[in-house]
């Protein structure tokens, strides 16, 4: 059996020696049949001559460079297409998922589970308004999603190969990696744990990526949102309807014309409505857009294997 882990990294050189150190002690019992995968993800810094240097000190280390920026999810993505292993971990650069659960959860994975899934039971080192939105969006998304998507977890989780190679054959463009593992079924299972703080760097999910993310987590598991646009323009109809009728009593009782707030209140409503259901519509619109050009989803410009540059590829 071999094992693989793979870690997306966006400047993180300051965190890439603590990392492959922990890593490492993370694989020792697998030592022979490991590799590292590390993924830099366009970094501005110094992070691929951090994971360049780490190559020449740790044989079982893998690094990935891509040719730009290309975001968190599609880094993960191409860090899974390289990796070899009949298992498949996957954690962030930051060290806040402990690499140390790998044993416990090869073990439930010997016990037949197809994937292991860390849930987060405390978040340390957060802001309050971090852990309350991250609360908001778990509950929210499974509202409104078609598939169930476990609370509380992250793209830390270890997979078999069958189930990997499952989701590996989904061609979306814009990908939300833990969704696509919920919709792709087999037998999972979590693993609680608490949530380090991050010791090093700064988070790379700023307030406007996090609701980025969430779009793309809403709309490519659910079109509830388009039911609820058409639910949206019903309830505009009653509205107005009930606004026809107030305007008629005001006429034949009081022989008075609607006042002004009426009317900007009507003329707001219907605006906001339609504004609404037209965004939530160019939002679906944008996808079928983005996956009709069918546009390579990374192009990887060096790779390492035992510190061996390997040429220029690209994923579909």
């Amino acid at each position: 059996m071999y094992l693989s882990i793979v870690v997306p990294c966006m400047n993180e050189q300051d965190v890439i020696p603590t990392l492959v150190d922990r890593l490492a002690v993370a694989i020792e019992p697998w030592k022979q049949d490991a590799e590292i995968v590390l993924v830099d993800d366009g970094s501005s810094d110094g992070t691929w001559e951090a994971i360049q240097d780490a190559c020449l000190h740790c044989p079982n280390l893998v690094g990935v460079r891509l040719s730009a920026n290309r975001g968190h999810q599609v880094a993960l993505t191409a860090g899974l297409e390289a990796a070899k292993g009949d298992r498949i971990m996957m954690l962030d650069a930051d060290l806040q998922d402990p690499p140390e659960l790998l044993s416990d959860m090869m073990r439930m994975m010997d016990n037949g589970y197809d994937v292991v899934y860390g849930r987060r039971i405390e978040r340390q080192g957060e802001t309050l308004f971090k852990r309350a939105t991250a609360y908001g969006f778990y509950r929210f998304l499974n509202m409104m999603s078609d598939v169930p998507i476990p609370r509380d977890t992250g793209d830390f989780r270890l997979v078999n190969r069958k189930t990997l190679d499952a989701v590996l054959a989904m061609p979306e463009r814009s990908r939300f990696i833990r969704g696509m593992f919920a919709w792709a079924g087999f037998r999972q299972i979590g693993i609680e744990y608490r949530r380090a703080p991050r010791t090093m760097g700064e988070t790379k999910y700023p307030l406007r990526a996090m609701l980025r993310f969430a779009i793309d987590a809403m709309t490519s598991f659910s079109t509830k949102p388009l039911k609820l646009a058409t639910r949206l323009s019903f309830a505009s109809l009653g509205v107005s309807a009930l606004m026809a009728i107030y305007v008629a009593y005001s006429l034949i009782i009081y022989q008075t014309a609607p006042g002004w707030a009426s009317v900007v209140l009507a003329v707001s409503f219907f605006s906001g409505v339609q504004l609404l259901t037209l965004g939530i519509l160019g939002e679906y619109i944008g996808r079928l857009y983005v996956e009709a050009k069918n546009r390579p989803l990374y192009f990887v410009s060096e790779e390492l294997r035992e510190a061996t540059p390997v040429s220029i590829r690209k994923s579909a």
